[in-house]
């Protein structure tokens, strides 16, 4: 701006000379004419330069009009005093004039300013609010700071993690205590540390923070305001990360109750059979050969029954906490929809389950135990909500290199709106939640089994059909 002064300063007295050539050599006027393109000229000179080269113009203008208007002409003696007057009038008149228009530009130019200082914060707030979680908070805040403000440098140093987060500057050595002594309850608010400056991050009068930002031609009240908006982020921050801390605890209640509840009604039908069939031999040493030999197989079962019954419980607590696992195997989904059956022939009873599979399936490298999982959680829900004499069938095809899998029940269907929200954890549909037992966990460990084999677990309903829909890329064998 400074460099740029001579130029400005040279070109208007070069047009207070070209106003005077004009006026004394091309198109003579009188004194009263060449006085007003003297003050219009000034008048321009102030609004698009500034008051110094307006004020020296002036003063060339008045020595000019005086030696070319003013009799006796080409001397700088005025005879008539009326004529000092006219003069000193107007050199007056430029002189304030000019001093209006500088002032009028420089408010013009600070509401631009204070404009766009309030522009940029708004983008500062509203970026704040699109953060996401996918790197940490203060680092992203910080970054979207020195984009939006245009800073070549800042430092973030948040007091309640103790961490430093930096952008275009590779760490804050130098300068770090005078960080620390800023996020302090009686550090000071800004302070100028060439070439940065440190500004306090409070909220209210707790200190929460603290910035140095380089390159940053802001007044102290956007500073203040940037400041502000950091701490209402940070806390926003700190807020929904213990909202998701007390959540995650609730669930995790919810969860450890639900499963006992859910182990507590699935074992009740194992344990009744096994107990029956050591009450029956334990009193009677002498039951025949064929009696005692169904009734340990009847034990038998039941135990392997209730083996798998804890598994499965455990294995949903597991995947219901941690990054499911999978441990990839060559199998056939043939044989691991039968076992699904064979598992849950308690729960099937008299209900009529169907298997139709479209031609031999090809082996494929997935997890049995976890697959065997999914699928049986979808059958038994398809049992849940269907009649006893209803048909609930299941059926596995391979089209264009992908495996489906479909469990179709012909029960009164899912309505529409509930459809998207059926695999959150812990939801039940308001209408069936008080009548058929479940925990709500079923579909969502379903889903995410389905999901960890890069697959797709999607449903469609209608009154009287829903199906269920595994779809699984088909790996390759070494995948296993």
């Amino acid at each position: 701006m400074f460099r740029r002064r001579p130029v400005r300063l040279l070109v208007a007295l070069s047009g207070v000379v070209l106003v005077t050539f004009v006026g004394y050599r091309i198109v003579p006027v009188n004194a009263t004419t060449v006085g007003f393109a003297y003050l219009l000229l000034i008048l321009i000179v102030a609004s698009t330069s500034g008051f110094l080269e307006a004020a020296l113009s002036s003063l060339l203008a008045t020595l000019l009009f005086n030696f070319f208007f003013l009799p006796p002409v080409g001397t700088f003696t005025v005879a008539d005093p009326q004529n000092w007057v006219a003069l000193f009038s107007f050199l007056a008149t430029s002189l304030i004039a000019s001093r209006l228009s500088t002032t009028a530009k420089a408010r013009a130019s600070e509401a631009v300013e204070r404009q766009r200082d309030l522009e940029r914060l708004y983008a500062f707030s509203r970026a704040m609010l699109l953060i996401d979680r996918s790197a940490p908070f203060a680092k992203q805040l910080v970054e979207k700071l020195a984009e939006i403000f245009g800073l070549e440098a800042a430092v973030l140093f948040e007091r309640h993690a103790g961490e430093f987060y930096c952008v275009g500057v590779p760490s804050p050595d130098g300068f770090e205590q005078e960080l620390r002594f800023a996020a302090l309850p009686d550090g000071s608010s800004t302070k100028s540390y060439p070439p940065y400056v440190i500004v306090g991050v409070r909220r209210g009068s707790e200190p929460v923070a603290s910035m140095a930002l380089r390159g940053a031609t802001m007044p102290d009240s956007v500073l203040q305001g940037v400041a502000n908006l950091v701490a209402i982020g940070l806390e926003r921050a700190r807020a929904q990360d213990l909202a998701q801390q007390v959540e995650a605890a609730r669930q995790s209640e919810q969860l450890r109750t639900t499963l006992i509840d859910a182990m507590a009604h699935e074992f009740k039908t194992p344990l009744t059979l096994i107990k029956a069939a050591t009450t029956s031999l334990l009193p009677n040493p002498n039951v025949p050969t064929e009696n005692r030999q169904e009734q340990l197989t009847i034990a038998d079962e039941e135990a392997e029954h209730l083996r798998e019954l804890i598994d499965d419980a455990i294995e949903m607590a597991r995947l219901d906490t941690t990054r499911i696992e999978l441990h990839p195997e060559m199998a056939n989904l043939d044989d691991t929809l039968q076992d699904v059956v064979a598992s849950m022939r308690t729960e099937i009873d008299e209900h009529p389950v169907r298997i139709l599979c479209q031609g031999p399936l090809p082996a494929m490298a997935f997890d049995k135990r976890l697959m065997k999982l999914a699928i049986r959680q979808l059958l038994d829900n398809a049992l849940k909500y269907t009649s006893a004499e209803t048909a609930v069938e299941m059926g596995a095809e391979v089209k264009d290199g992908v495996l489906s899998v479909e469990v179709t029940d012909y029960g009164k269907g899912i309505p529409a709106d509930e459809q998207l929200q059926i695999f959150n954890r812990f939801y039940r549909s308001p209408s069936v939640k008080r009548q058929i037992p479940g925990s709500g966990l079923g579909l969502s460990i379903a889903h995410g089994i389905v999901h960890a084999h890069n697959g797709e677990l999607t449903v469609s309903s209608r009154p009287g059909l829903t199906t269920f829909r595994i779809t699984l890329p088909l790996l390759r064998p070494e995948a296993a």
